[in-house]
Formats: structure tokens, C-alpha cells, sequence
């Protein structure tokens, strides 16, 4: 898989190439006379390295390659990036050959529209979106206030305060679903625990997906209150939060991806009780693999708890040993998938 990293783009001294990273972010694509079988995808705010969403895309399009036989594309997106900057960026994918094209987000939504119909013969996946539909648009998406209630119900069973956090990235529809899920599943299981709640910033502003030490301060100040257990939905930010718990000898709950297993996040994997994982990877993989058999896949593909599209991680051997904790999570699920629980996707 070829790609320019960030610091590779810094470190280009030519002034066109410069330019164009400004405009499209930063890029590897497989050139238009390739005859190879190709997928691409986008990043969201983060971009690869994120421990969290996107790197868990990036590991569905690793598989395809090796399990496939396709190349695989990436690119990441600039700071501070208008949506003319992704129509650009998926433009020059699709143009390229990549097919699917993969919006890792639903930031997208407004590129994927003006772009899919002048590909007509090329499926655009997204991920997290269901507002733009057409023919060739596969809307990927979770039920994460399922997970999130595994959580809420993992982090009242776990604390010994009674009081747990919140960490939302950016206040939108679909972080309030991962709220909406925790903060239920906590009082469904313990009426009495407190859930401190904290968004890191409104729209337009989505540095609260991007800047590691905004999740890290939010944390902080939950610590200082008294929580005990802190849960966030904050992509690359989120891990400030994870290393503000872990050094304060608190549980942090990381989310997308199993966090615990990010090497990134390796000094602080102590204290990582569990995540709450959205099956990303598959959902790639599953897109790209649709392409590849003729038969790509269109309009809404769910994953949720019935088919583990959303779940919660079990890896740190300390959460193994919880069996009162477990045996609560597991009780929730099987409750949620028969429709005795029924998870509110609103505050």
C-alpha cells in the first residue's frame, strides 16, 4: 500500500506536490493506468493512527488486500478542510480506478453526494451516514448505543464512587447515541451512580475528534469530581482521556476499536477495563469484498449487537476476572438482542 504520511508531506520540498496536499490532503492512490483491482478509503478528522476509528477502517482494508488480492489506497485528510476539499479527494480516487471509494465518516455525506452520480460504475461506501443515498452508495452503520449500554452497564458495576464519565468529541446525532446508550445502561443497572457528561466541542469545530490533550483536561476535571470510570467517544482525542484515568489509577472505556490492543496506547492498556467496538474493519472489508464478487453492496448495511457489528472488548485480564460485571454485560445483551431492553439513540 503506498501512501504519503504527514510527516512525509512536510518534509516534500516540491512546491506542487505541497499544493496539492493542501487541497486533498495527504494521499497515495495507484495512478490511473493501473489495471490491478484497487479500493481506497478516506479518512475521518484523526486520521490513521487514531488507536480508534480509523485505524480500524485501515485494518479492514489491510485484510483485503491480503485475503483479496486488491490493492489498497488510502488518504488523509487537512487540517481545517472544507467539504471542496474531500469532493476533491474522493474525485481523484474514483478517477484513479479505486473501486469502492470509502468515506471513513459522516462528514462525507456532502462530498459522497456530489461526486457518487458522476461515477456511476464506481460504489461509494460511508461509514456512520445514512442521509445521502443513491444507487451506488453503501451507508455503513452501527448501533452504538447498544454497545454503549454494555458500557454503562460495565462502568456500574466497576465503580466504587458511584460516580462515572462521559466523553463526547463533538456534539452531534451520532455521539448523543453513544451517550444516550451509556448513560441508560448505567441506570438500568445502578439508579444511584452519577454520570458526569462533557462535550469537547459544538460544530463547526471537530477539533474534539483530533486534539489528544482537550480529551485529556475533560478527564481531568471528571477525576477531580470524583468519577472513577470514564467512557469517551472522542476518536484520537479520546486518548487523552485514557491516559488521564490510567495515571490517575482510574478504569478508562475506550470505544471503536479495542483500545487495549493499541499500540499506541500500550502504557496505559492497564487500565483500559474494556471498549466498546464498532466492527469497522468488517464493514470494509465486507464493502470491498462485495465489489470484488460483482454483487457490491447498496443502501443501508446495519451491524449491530445480533450480529456483533457493535460489542464490548473483553481483553484486559483484570475485566476477565469481574465475574459479577460479565455476567451482567452478557444478561443485558442477550436482553437487547431479544427486545426486552430497548436502547434510547436520544438523550
Amino acid at each position: 500500500m503506498r501512501r504519503v504520511t504527514r510527516l512525509a508531506t512536510v518534509a516534500i520540498a516540491s512546491t506542487a506536490l505541497a499544493l496539492s496536499a493542501t487541497a486533498c490532503g495527504k494521499t497515495s492512490d495507484s495512478g490511473s493506468g493501473s489495471k490491478e483491482a484497487s479500493a481506497a478509503i478516506a479518512y475521518d478528522i484523526g486520521g490513521r493512527g487514531d488507536q480508534s476509528f480509523n485505524d480500524a477502517a485501515y485494518a479492514g482494508l489491510v485484510k483485503a488486500e491480503k485475503e483479496l488480492d486488491i490493492k489498497g489506497n488510502d488518504q488523509e485528510p487537512s487540517e481545517g478542510e472544507s467539504d471542496a476539499d474531500k469532493v476533491q479527494r474522493l474525485t481523484e480516487l474514483a478517477r484513479s480506478g479505486n473501486n469502492p471509494v470509502i468515506g471513513v465518516g459522516f462528514a462525507y455525506a456532502p462530498a459522497i453526494k456530489k461526486v457518487a452520480p458522476k461515477f456511476p460504475k464506481t460504489t461509494f461506501g460511508i461509514i456512520d451516514d445514512t442521509s445521502v443515498t443513491g444507487k451506488n452508495i453503501a451507508n455503513m452503520v452501527f448501533n452504538e448505543e447498544q454497545g454503549s449500554y454494555l458500557a454503562g452497564v460495565a462502568a456500574a458495576k466497576a465503580t466504587k464512587t458511584n460516580k462515572v464519565g462521559f466523553i463526547g468529541g463533538v456534539e452531534v446525532p451520532l455521539i448523543k447515541k453513544f451517550e444516550a446508550g451509556y448513560a441508560q445502561g448505567v441506570k438500568d443497572t445502578n439508579p444511584k451512580v452519577q454520570v458526569l457528561k462533557q462535550y469537547l466541542t459544538q460544530p463547526p469545530n471537530f477539533d474534539g475528534f483530533a486534539k489528544p490533550d482537550l480529551g485529556k483536561a475533560a478527564a481531568q476535571g471528571q477525576l477531580d469530581k470524583g468519577a472513577d470510570v470514564i467512557y469517551h467517544a472522542a476518536g484520537l482525542a479520546g486518548s487523552g482521556s485514557i491516559e488521564a484515568a490510567a495515571l490517575d489509577g482510574k478504569w478508562a472505556i475506550g470505544v471503536d476499536s479495542d483500545q487495549y490492543n493499541q499500540e499506541g496506547l500500550a502504557k496505559y492498556k492497564a487500565k483500559i477495563l474494556t471498549s466498546v467496538t464498532k466492527d469497522v474493519s468488517d464493514a470494509v472489508f465486507n464493502l470491498i469484498k462485495s465489489v470484488k464478487d460483482g454483487k457490491p453492496q447498496s443502501g443501508e448495511v446495519r451491524y449491530g449487537l445480533d450480529k456483533d457489528g457493535v460489542g464490548l472488548s473483553d481483553s484486559n485480564p483484570e475485566y476477565k476476572k469481574m465475574t459479577d460485571l460479565i455476567a451482567a454485560v452478557d444478561k443485558a445483551k442477550a436482553e437487547i438482542i431479544s427486545g426486552k431492553i430497548k436502547v434510547q439513540t436520544a438523550p
